[in-house]
């Protein structure tokens, strides 16, 4: 007898909907509370909790409604065979319009085609939910309908210009590949992340976003002389117009060797413009990554799980069994690889909450190393900042950010800060 494949997907996927809805009603009880913790008394004033309380509350209830839609439908995509009666139809479209249905490459473009367009309405009303009425809501959304319009428009442009080559290439990797499979699709799409890593901030990024180089003046002297005592190769500081979509502030840096860019949000700017240390602090959080070689171990890891990944497809991509337990009579290259994905949903889950905790404790090591260089108290008072002004949740329920945050909470960073600066007066 065959194992069931897709009854054990479907059990699963409804599993973790339950478990991370426990979860999720766990934060918002934490949510709910209409007192600050404690740490953080004296330090947030009451009106940008009650404002933090407030969209934090909002974004929850949309949440549990996304999560029930979305279970919903992914439970009935594969119950009742969706899959594979779009992946027969999108055939049925090829030969149509006069196109070789025998092409794998043509038929597997046409389905995914149908799924993109497919995404795209399902997506629309939360995104634009999210966008226009809670953003809107609570003062952060700043881009117009017609903004968003042209950026989802942008974004399915891109998916058609750079989808096809790629998937033509891992069709014919895998058809070609032989032995040496997982090897030859974990280094395409190695050379794949390195040239879109290369390309995204020179040719994608402008198309959404202007970026203008940081003019000169106190921030810029300070982040430049920051970057040379660490010898970090700053090549070029910008200033990105987050504003014109979102008052949400960040900075973030890329770049590869000793051609690293660091990027501002000019919302970051507006709020700490007052105390440009704040900005430095930050920035000192960012180059610790570096210095540490977070970065790297993270790139590493990536690379490692996806060769695993890749390991673990070679095994069951002739499976008849699997493919015929989610309605398939063919086996597809693409269809093999999505329902692969499927099958390993518990192990992703597993890595996903190690990786989780392995990127907080990165976050503690960066503050560490900020507060090494003295910036103990800007980087303290930049982090509440950016808590108050993005109106970040203030009460966290530990087992729901121990599952899902890749950051500590506030209340831990400050209390790491705080020990620091308690140790070193000890001293």
């Amino acid at each position: 007898m065959a194992f069931p494949y897709m009854e054990a997907v479907v059990g699963f996927m409804i599993l973790m909907y339950i478990f991370e809805t426990y979860l999720d009603l766990r934060q918002h009880a934490a949510l709910k509370l209409p007192t600050l913790p404690k740490t953080l008394e004296g330090v947030i004033s009451q009106e940008k909790f009650e404002k933090s309380r407030a969209y934090s509350i909002d974004k929850s209830n949309f949440h549990f409604i996304h999560e029930f839609v979305t279970i919903v439908m992914d439970s009935a995509i594969l119950l009742f065979g969706v899959l594979p009666w779009f992946w027969n139809k999108s055939g049925d479209i090829l030969e149509s319009v006069g196109l070789d249905v025998e092409s794998e490459i043509y038929h597997t473009l046409a389905f995914l085609a149908g799924v993109m367009i497919w995404s795209q309405i399902t997506d629309l009303p939360f995104s634009l939910y999210s966008t226009f009425v809670i953003e809107e809501r609570h003062g952060f959304n700043k881009q117009t309908f017609w903004l968003f319009i042209r950026d989802m428009i942008k974004g399915m442009i891109l998916a058609v210009i750079i989808g096809p080559p790629v998937v033509a290439a891992i069709i014919l990797i895998v058809q070609k590949g032989g032995p040496y499979l997982a090897i030859y699709l974990w280094g395409f799409m190695f050379v794949l992340s390195l040239v879109m890593m290369t390309i995204y901030p020179v040719l994608i990024a402008p198309l959404f976003n202007k970026f203008t180089p940081l003019p000169d003046g106190e921030l810029r002297t300070k982040i430049e002389t920051l970057a040379s005592s660490l010898n970090f190769p700053l090549k070029k500081l910008f200033v990105v117009d987050g504003s014109t979509r979102s008052s949400h502030s960040n900075a973030y840096m890329y770049g590869f060797f000793k051609n690293k860019r660091i990027v501002l949000y000019d919302t970051l700017i507006q709020q700490c413009k007052n105390n440009v240390e704040e900005v430095v602090a930050v920035i000192a959080h960012e180059l610790g990554h570096w210095k540490l070689n977070h970065t790297m171990y993270s790139f590493i890891a990536v690379q490692v799980l996806t060769l695993l990944q890749f390991g673990g497809y070679t095994l069951v991509k002739n499976s008849k069994d699997l493919f015929r337990s989610f309605g398939f009579d063919t086996q597809p290259v693409l269809i093999g690889l999505i329902l692969f994905q499927h099958t390993i949903i518990p192990i992703q889950h597993l890595v996903s909450f190690g990786l989780n905790l392995v990127s907080r404790a990165f976050e503690f090591q960066a503050d560490a190393f900020a507060k090494k260089l003295g910036y103990s108290k800007p980087l303290r008072d930049g982090l509440v900042k950016l808590q108050e002004e993005n109106l970040s949740a203030m009460n966290t329920d530990p087992w729901y950010s121990t599952y899902h945050y890749s950051h500590p909470p506030l209340v831990e960073r400050l209390a790491a800060i705080d020990d620091e600066a308690d140790n070193k007066k000890t001293d």
